[in-house]
Formats: structure tokens, sequence, C-alpha cells
């Protein structure tokens, strides 16, 4: 291409460049500089007008968070929509009837897709109840795991195993939350038919009180675990099975356990207290007599 044609070429597209040209630049950066500009709002509006309930500081944190995170993707969503359509009008695009095309798509595709409408208005309101928040730990319809995502449409857990699981918010109909705002550790405990239960009771009692006093399990214990009532809670087939339970900070309730479960267990071989193994008594039949 001669020098001549590169001016010709120039001066035919430096109108144009400079009547829609800026103004495309200009969109385009808008859209990148929106949610940027708009997360940071959003972060000061969440944590002011976002009431605290009773929640302890890092469930607050967790919950702002969640909402800050679904806020930006939307803000995203409406943004670039935005910078498209004008963009699509400066190439000289009617944009009229692509919008009011839309639309018609839209309300077509809304009816062969009322799994998905209903995903997102279920989303909406695990959110607005704050039902759960990403970290927690929760049961969606028997899969547990602990919460790693959460969108208007779905929520993404992985498990102790580490397999993720996609759930879509309609199809969730029971929801567990094991770490909000307060752990519960409690278990059962069987211990042989001839044992003193009260001895027993008082063993289990003192072993909870030593963990709730001892670091670093005191920082993390709201209430010691103690026996629940005034005796046992069961007659099993084996032995008597007795309830112990404590309150304890979220998701702290785990370890607690664990360390209990071993304390208990050096407790009982120190005392002589026998945990039974499955028993069946058998009865011999004399043909003779």
């Amino acid at each position: 291409m001669s020098e001549f044609q590169l001016n010709d070429v120039l001066n035919s597209i430096s109108p144009w460049l400079l009547a829609h040209g800026i103004k495309i630049a200009i969109f385009v950066f808008a859209a990148f500089a929106l949610p940027i500009i708009g997360n940071k709002m959003l972060a000061k509006i969440m944590r002011k007008l976002v009431q605290p309930g009773g929640l302890s500081p890092d469930e607050e944190r967790q919950r702002e968070d969640t909402l800050i995170r679904i806020f930006a993707m939307g803000l995203r969503v409406i943004g670039w929509s935005i910078a498209i359509v004008m963009i699509l009008s400066e190439f000289g695009v009617n944009v009229a009837p692509i919008l009011a095309g839309a639309g018609i798509l839209g309300l077509a595709i809304g009816f062969g897709t009322q799994n998905v409408v209903r995903d997102f208005w279920a989303g909406l309101f695990v959110i607005i109840e704050n039902q759960y928040r990403v970290e927690d730990y929760v049961s969606l319809n028997g899969t547990s795991g602990t919460v790693e995502d959460i969108t208007l449409r779905k929520t993404i857990l992985r498990d102790l195993h580490g397999t993720m699981h996609h759930i879509t918010h309609g199809t969730v109909n029971l929801v567990s939350n094991y770490t909000k705002q307060l752990g519960s550790a409690r278990m059962d405990i069987t211990v042989a038919y001839k044992e003193d239960i009260d001895h027993v009771m008082a063993v289990i009692n003192n072993v909870g009180k030593e963990m709730a006093e001892e670091s670093p399990w005191k920082e993390n214990t709201l209430t010691a675990i103690q026996v629940v009532g005034t005796g046992p809670s069961k007659f099993a087939d084996s032995g008597i099975e007795i309830t112990a339970a404590g309150d304890t900070k979220t998701g702290a309730q785990w370890g607690i356990l664990r360390e209990f479960r071993k304390r208990i267990l050096y407790a009982f071989d120190k005392e002589g207290i026998e945990i039974p193994l499955p028993q069946r008594t058998v009865w011999v039949k004399n043909e003779e007599a």
C-alpha cells in the first residue's frame, strides 16, 4: 500500500474513530472499571448495613463476604450487558429489535427453564435469611461439607474426602448448619450394666470439667461437657448409655470431642470402668432332661 493510499484510509476512518471509537473505548473501560469500583463500594455499604444479629466477628465477616461476592457478580453482568449494547449501537446496529427479541426470547426461555428460576429464587432466600455462609460446615439434603462458594443458583460444598459437590438451591429442602452461632459436642457413652452409674457419671463430668479449664480447649469451650440429665439415657443391648454434651465455638466441636473421647478412654481404664462389647446370652437345651 502506497503512502497516498494509507493517507486516504486514515482520512476516511479518522472521523469515525473520533466520533465512535473514543466512545467505544470509554464503554470498554467502564465495563472493566465498574466492577472494581463497585466492589469497593459494595464492601463498604455491606459492612455498614448488615446487622450483626448476635453473630461473632468471624461469622459476621463470612456473611458479609458472601453477600459482597454475590452482588459483585450481578454488577459485572449488568455492566458488561450495558456496555455491549452501547458498543453495538456505535457500530450502527439497531439495538431496539435486539432488545425486543431478547425480551421475547427471555420469556420463551423462562417457560423452559422454570427450574433455573426456582434455583435463583431459592438462592435469594438463602442469602436473605442467612441460612449459611462461605466457610460454614453444612448438610444439604444429607450431603455434608464445607461451603466453598455460593451463587444465586447453587452452592458448592467440599466434603471431608475432598470431593466437590455442586448443589442447586431449588433441589434443597433440608439445610443443617453445624457452625452457626455455636457448636454442640455431644456423644453417647456405653458402660457395662455392672458398673456404678453414679460413679461413672462423676468420672465423665470430671473429665469434661478438666478439659474446659485447660488450654487450648478452654478457649473454644462455651460450656463444659457434662452428663445430660440425672441418669442414663438408654438401656442398650450390651450396656447402659449415658449422654454427655457441651457447647463450643463454631467449628470446634469435632476437635473437642476427639480429645474428650481419648480422655474418657484413659479415665475409664484408670477407674476400671468397662466399656462392653456386644453380648448375647445363649440358652443350651438339655435333651436328656
